[in-house]
């Protein structure tokens, strides 16, 4: 097992990066928080695999868990089922000394969070990230939220966890297409931040996971720990590939593409606006693409995908202030900024050549 110590803030915690750590995920807990009831939230996917274990780690260690099952699924992501998990909780005697635990993947991720944010005005938050991309991505930084129809992530709070245990052999349940989309997001990390993991990227595709999970969740909590709330434009840089893979996704009524799909083709876009605005070399711009396509994300949407439909969802997105896009571009790989030069012209070009 490794620790990453997570500062942002006035609020320090701990990612714990290993294997078999679900069995003593009870007694990890108890050694941080001392509220007796829990709710563990998942979904219908993650909770047949490991919420009996979760539950048994929890009572082992003194607590009260109650399991509450979300459908899989982006579309889970709403106020209403965010306020039916408040109810289940309310229910079941929680109260502001409780706490939750998120078991899942990203949708659990951000839905979890968001409960912990708003019941009883908040409560800790503990989560065990299931998918390659929610442990490198949504685990950190203390985003969370939900969707609404104009949009992904729109209504949501900045509520930092108490403690995130990835586990590595929970990605062993993991369809070869789950576990690739969470490299679009490992990618995306070494094109803005590390050119020395980009490089190691393409030359070992079977990594060795620990050491890579560490090694994300270090380059997102350094820039989280710049810019807590999004707020100067630092933490911005984590959305290299966000501004069109968001429209991408919403176009797609997010049954197209998985979300670290839609990020490739974002990513996809977004360098080809970086080729123009940012003087990005084109080789580079080539070992991007080459780089994902080894990992089997797309980089071409489909012939027949309604385009003018992610046109419509861009305005809707967070990134946009007063109507101008604060778009992420790279001058290099390893190196970003955000540019208030890019205008819809030069995403709908983009796009087009998608």
């Amino acid at each position: 097992m490794t620790s990453v110590a997570i500062r942002a803030g006035n609020h320090q915690y701990e990612a714990l990066v290993g294997q078999k750590l679900i069995d003593t995920f009870g007694q990890n807990v108890a050694a941080r928080i001392r509220a007796p009831v829990c709710a563990i939230i998942s979904d219908s996917n993650v909770a047949p695999l490991f919420a009996d274990r979760v539950d048994k780690s929890l009572v082992a260690a003194g607590f009260q868990p109650t399991l509450i099952t979300i459908p899989a699924g982006e579309k889970s992501k709403t106020l209403e089922r965010a306020g039916a998990i408040c109810d289940q909780m309310i229910a079941a005697h929680l109260d502001r000394h409780s706490f939750v635990v998120g078991l899942g993947g990203g949708v659990v991720s951000d839905i979890s969070g968001f409960v912990a944010a708003i019941f009883e005005r908040g409560i800790p938050h503990v989560q065990i990230p299931t998918t390659l991309l929610a442990m490198v991505d949504s685990s950190i930084g203390g985003k969370t939220g939900v969707n609404t129809s104009a949009g992904k992530n729109l209504i949501g709070a900045i509520h930092h966890p108490v403690l995130v245990i990835d586990d590595v052999e929970v990605l062993k349940t993991l369809p070869p297409r789950e576990l690739n989309q969470g490299f679009a997001e490992i990618i995306k990390h070494a094109i803005i931040a590390d050119a020395e993991m980009f490089e190691a990227l393409k030359d070992k595709v079977g990594q060795n996971l620990i050491p890579l999970i560490r090694r994300n969740i270090e380059i997102k909590a350094t820039i989280v720990a710049r810019d807590e709330f999004d707020k100067t434009g630092a933490r911005a840089l984590l959305n290299f590939g966000h501004t069109i893979g968001h429209a991408i996704e919403r176009a797609g009524e997010y049954r197209d593409f998985l979300h670290g799909e839609a990020i490739s083709l974002g990513m996809i876009a977004a360098i080809t606006i970086s080729y123009k605005k940012a003087g990005l070399p084109n080789d580079q711009r080539d070992a991007i693409a080459d780089l994902l396509k080894k990992f089997q994300l797309p980089t071409r949407l489909p012939p027949n995908f309604p385009r003018e439909k992610i046109f419509a969802a861009l305005p809707f997105d967070k990134k946009f202030e007063r109507g101008k896009v604060r778009f992420v571009l790279i001058p290099k790989i390893g190196s970003a900024h955000l540019s208030s030069d890019v205008t819809m012209d030069d995403i709908r070009e983009a796009v087009d050549l998608l």
